[in-house]
C-alpha cells in the first residue's frame, strides 16, 4: 500500500494514541484532585484542659465548614477554683478560606471579659486592596497588609493545613490588630505523648514572632489530621501555658 494511501491509517492510530495519552493524563490530573480534597481541613471540635500558671481553665475549639469555606471558634472559660479568681471567657472567631497560597482569613472577631480591661474586636479582611479594617474597643481601625497574614486563630488551622499538604514553611505573617509581625517556624522533631484524649505519634511545630519573647509550640498528631494534642507556651524558656487534649469528635460523630 503506497505512502499516500498510508496516510489516514496512520492519522488514525495517531489519534488514538493521543486519545490514550488524554485519558491517562485526565485519570491522574482526578487523582491529584482527589488527593487535594483529602488533604482538606477536617471539621471537628475539640476540648483541652488549660494551666495558666497556677490557675485552671478549658479550650473548646470547633471547625465548621461554611459555603466557602470554614469558621473556627476558639473559647476559654476559667474551671475549678481559678473561677473564684477570674471570671468571664475569651471567645475569638476566625472565619477563612483555603487557596492555593494557604488559608485566607476573611473575618476575625475576640470578645475577652476575663482580662481586667476587658475588649472586644471585629475585622474584616479586603484582600483585593490589601486592607484589614473594623473596631477595637469601639475605634475604628485600618492596617495595610502586604502578602498573605493570619490572625491568631487562623494561624493553627495554616500551619495544620500546610502539614496536611506537605509544604509547612518557615516564615508566615501574624496580624495583631495594630501591626503585622513575621513569626518564625521551625520543625522540633517527633515524639509520643499519653494525654487524656489518648496517646498519640505527635510532631512539633513551634513559632515565635520576631523580637517577642513568647514562643508556641504545637504537638500534632497525623492521626487527628495535625490536630494539637498539646499546645504549651513559653516565656523567656519558661513554661506558662499548657493545653492538652481531653476530646476530640470529628464532624460526622457529632
Amino acid at each position: 500500500m503506497g505512502t499516500a494511501l498510508m496516510a489516514p491509517f496512520r492519522r488514525r492510530a495517531l489519534q488514538r494514541q493521543l486519545r490514550s495519552v488524554c485519558g491517562v493524563l485526565l485519570v491522574a490530573l482526578l487523582l491529584q484532585a482527589s488527593a487535594a480534597a483529602a488533604a482538606a481541613l477536617t471539621p471537628h471540635s475539640a476540648e483541652y484542659k488549660i494551666k495558666i500558671s497556677v490557675l485552671g481553665g478549658r479550650l473548646t475549639t470547633e471547625l465548621r465548614p461554611t459555603t466557602q469555606g470554614y469558621v473556627a471558634t476558639h473559647t476559654v472559660k476559667p474551671t475549678g477554683m481559678s473561677r473564684m479568681l477570674a471570671r468571664g471567657s475569651i471567645r475569638e472567631t476566625s472565619e477563612f478560606v483555603t487557596a492555593a497560597d494557604g488559608v485566607r482569613p476573611k473575618s476575625y472577631s475576640s470578645r475577652d471579659t476575663i482580662s481586667r480591661n476587658k475588649s472586644n474586636a471585629s475585622i474584616s479582611f479586603d484582600w483585593d486592596n490589601g486592607e484589614a479594617r473594623g473596631t477595637v474597643d469601639g475605634k475604628e481601625v485600618l492596617s495595610l497588609i502586604e502578602g498573605l497574614a493570619h490572625d491568631r486563630v487562623s494561624i493553627q488551622y495554616e500551619l495544620m493545613h500546610d502539614l496536611l499538604n506537605d509544604a509547612p514553611g518557615t516564615r508566615y505573617t501574624m496580624f495583631e490588630i495594630d501591626r503585622l509581625r513575621p513569626i518564625e517556624v521551625r520543625n522540633v522533631g517527633t515524639r509520643s505523648v499519653k494525654v487524656p484524649a489518648g496517646r498519640f505519634e505527635v510532631v512539633g511545630i513551634q513559632h515565635q514572632a520576631q523580637r517577642s519573647k513568647r514562643r508556641t509550640t504545637l504537638w500534632c498528631a497525623p492521626e487527628l489530621d495535625y490536630l494539637p494534642v498539646i499546645i504549651e507556651q513559653h516565656r523567656l524558656d519558661k513554661l506558662k501555658v499548657r493545653a492538652t487534649l481531653t476530646r476530640y469528635t470529628p464532624a460526622e460523630a457529632l
